[in-house]
């Protein structure tokens, strides 16, 4: 089996490469290394793992090689609000207009798993959980792209597609802008949390469990393609003020 991760060495993708090598997939990263290549160091000696400096933007390159992959893991995004709206055109060419470009590329037997994020959701009334069927209502562009480029993967088959709650974790990309990440951060540095709307609530998933989302679905194709999940822990529905007392706790 092979596998193509663009946005490899992120915060999610330098992980999953660990997973997929365990499991001696082959798997090659595409990325434009923007944050180093250091969160990949540690796989450069499996002869298992190929690594490329290139742009998801550079369609000629990406449309040379797409047809040498089992799986296409798309992960190159430029993630969350504010970036987003600082970066407006980056972000409409590589959340939506490079998702589009792999799907008119790849063949109807080729499997692509694509991560989005539940921010599609848009802001949901108090004490009503979201589920895969809720309509979606981003209020930013960053929802917008991913709700788009949700929107265009799976009119094809073989897609299967992740509404991701809000990531923590360790990774070899940290990320401390990430909610529980940043908090942990100024918890353990600053001994307080400044809280803003601290009973505001969303729900949570860990990095590694992120990849295991992906693991099962390669592993369980035939019955999840063609479908959405969100992925998230069902027992993490906290609030702002709920985390911190957690992170207080412990």
């Amino acid at each position: 089996m092979k596998i193509l991760i663009t946005g490899g060495a992120g915060y999610i993708g330098s992980i999953l490469v660990s997973y997929l090598l365990e499991k001696k997939i082959n798997v090659t990263v595409i990325d434009n290394f923007l944050y180093d290549k250091n969160s990949l160091n540690n796989y450069i000696h499996d002869s298992n793992f190929n690594i490329e400096l290139n742009d998801v933007r550079n369609y000629e390159y990406i449309n040379s090689i797409l047809k040498n992959f089992d799986i296409v893991i798309p992960l190159a995004s430029l993630v969350g609000a504010p970036l987003c709206k600082l970066k407006p055109i980056e972000a409409k060419e590589i959340n939506f207009n490079s998702i589009k470009n792999i799907v008119d590329n790849i063949s109807k037997e080729q499997i692509l798993l694509y991560p989005t994020t539940n921010s599609g959701y848009g802001i949901g009334k108090e004490d009503i959980y979201c589920d895969e069927n809720t309509p979606l209502n981003p209020l930013s562009l960053y929802g917008q792209t991913k709700v788009d480029a949700e929107d265009c993967v799976m009119q094809r088959e073989k897609s299967v597609a992740f509404r991701l709650a809000t990531v923590f974790g360790i990774s070899n990309r940290m990320r401390l802008d990430l909610l529980v990440n940043d908090f942990v951060h100024k918890a353990v540095k600053d001994g307080y949390i400044i809280l803003f709307e601290e009973h505001f609530k969303r729900n949570y998933i860990h990095v590694r469990d992120v990849c295991r989302g992906f693991l099962h679905s390669i592993d369980n194709i035939s019955t999840m393609q063609n479908n959405v999940y969100n992925l998230g822990l069902s027992d993490a529905n906290l609030s702002k003020l709920e985390l911190c007392k957690l992170i207080k706790k412990y």
